[in-house]
Formats: structure tokens, C-alpha cells, sequence
């Protein structure tokens, strides 16, 4: 199976925390990361019964630190964009539909669930790669997240074994700025900037790229730069290796 975080973002009710360990222990989850969390008492222990050691093992990140440790990131959401012309919350998957989309990778994984409240901000919502939402009632469509998590690991538990490495994320993180960079040479709209990175990072997250597939993109815009900007005489062997697929030995099997 890939390696498979689950994060809770501001908890506030140490209960819920307690129970979110049970239920993830219940199948088979481990590794619980805590940003911004509220303080876990004796209702939060109590509440993981058996589960004591997943929340004394967790870790307490930022979102920053949870994003540059993670090949992919998951956002949870029940409030969803309607329309394609609001992408920070679609495309969306159901917990069912994210399995499928990630089976067969390996590489480490983070799904983002956010406060009881009001869940997760549209910022920390638009840095995912894929957006997941649980199908529950028009009537009552807000579920509670220790639920939320149980119905999600429930999913992503039938994951088999993963054989095909995904890109890690300082790789994905210099292919995001190369195409920033790259929609400045096309004098791409600054105003249109935020939406276009937003559907790009969707389209690309979806997609669960290996290393290669990253660095085969990072070749085809380096020599798309060139015939925007030609090199001068003497330029040559100055790029950046990583922009470079040709320059990986084909029978690189990593």
C-alpha cells in the first residue's frame, strides 16, 4: 500500500480526535498528523480506547510542512464548487473514486480533514491535488469528522501494493514553478494566474505523475522556452538538469 497519512486540520473537540484514532486503527491507518490542534485530554484517550498509541505517535505539523512531505494531497470537503468556473473545490471524487484513482502507486499520501465548523479554508483546499467528498443527503450533508474519517479509511484500505513510484513533492513543487514560470513567458493574464495554477495542479493531481512523467513535461517546456528565447552561443549544458528527460538513462527502473 502507499503510505497513507491522515491530517486532521484545528481539531477543535479532543473527543473527535480520540475517535478518528479508533476508527483509523480499525483499518489499519497509523500515522496521524495534527495541525493547530486543540488540547488532547482525557476524553481524547478515552475516545481512542485502544488506539492510545496512534495518538501518542502523532505528529503535529503546519499544512506547509504536511504539503512538502506529501507525493499527494487529499482534500476532504462537503461544501463543492457547481461550477468549472470555480475550481478550488472540483473536480471532486467520493472516497470510492479516490481508491481507484491512486491504486497501484506507492509514494506517501496526506488526506486533509478540516474543523468541525467550517472545514477547510478555500487556500488550504486549492494547494490538493484531489478533491474527495463523501455522497450523504441534501437533507443533512455535513458529516461528523471521526465518521468522515472511518468512511475514508474504510475506502482506502482495499488499496493493494503499489509498484509504480509517484513523483515526490520537491519534484511536483519545481514542475508547479516551472509552469508558473513558463505561463509568464506567454504572457499569460496576471489576473487569470491563481485560477489557471489552481486547474492545473487539479488536472496534474489527478493524474498521479511518476518522476518520469514530471521530468518529461520539465523537457517538452524547456525546449518550448527555447523557441520563444534561442539560445545564445555558448549557452549550452547551463540548464537545469532536472528540466532535461532525455539526459535519464532509459533503463532507470527507480
Amino acid at each position: 500500500m502507499p503510505r497513507i497519512r491522515i491530517v486532521l486540520v484545528e481539531p477543535l473537540y479532543d473527543g473527535n480526535v480520540g475517535f478518528s484514532a479508533r476508527v483509523m486503527k480499525n483499518f489499519g491507518f497509523t500515522e496521524l498528523i495534527l495541525v493547530n490542534p486543540c488540547p488532547l485530554g482525557v476524553e481524547a484517550y478515552a475516545r481512542a480506547s485502544h488506539a492510545r498509541d496512534v495518538l501518542e505517535q502523532a505528529d503535529v505539523m503546519s499544512i506547509g510542512e504536511v504539503l512538502s512531505t506529501s507525493n499527494l494531497t487529499i482534500a476532504t470537503t462537503g461544501a463543492l464548487s457547481l461550477s468549472a468556473c470555480h475550481p478550488i473545490r472540483m473536480p471532486f471524487y467520493s472516497p470510492k473514486e479516490v481508491r481507484n484513482l491512486i491504486d497501484g502507486y506507492e509514494g506517501t499520501i496526506s488526506v486533509l480533514f478540516g474543523r468541525e465548523n467550517w472545514g477547510l479554508n478555500n487556500d488550504e483546499v486549492r494547494q490538493a491535488d484531489l478533491i474527495c467528498t463523501i455522497p450523504a443527503s441534501d437533507v443533512y450533508p455535513i458529516v461528523n469528522l471521526s465518521h468522515a474519517v472511518g468512511i475514508v479509511c474504510y475506502e482506502l484500505a482495499a488499496i493493494p501494493k503499489g509498484e509504480i513510484a509517484l513523483a515526490s513533492p520537491e519534484e511536483m513543487t519545481h514542475l508547479y514553478r516551472h509552469i508558473d514560470e513558463y505561463l509568464d513567458l506567454v504572457d499569460h493574464p496576471r489576473f487569470k494566474r491563481e485560477s489557471t495554477m489552481t486547474l492545473i495542479r487539479r488536472i496534474l493531481g489527478r493524474c498521479n505523475l511518476t518522476w518520469r512523467e514530471a521530468t518529461t513535461i520539465h523537457g517538452l517546456l524547456r525546449r518550448s522556452e527555447w523557441r520563444f528565447a534561442p539560445r545564445e552561443p555558448g549557452d549550452a549544458g547551463k540548464e537545469s538538469r532536472k528540466y532535461h528527460p532525455e539526459d535519464t538513462d532509459s533503463n532507470d527502473t527507480r
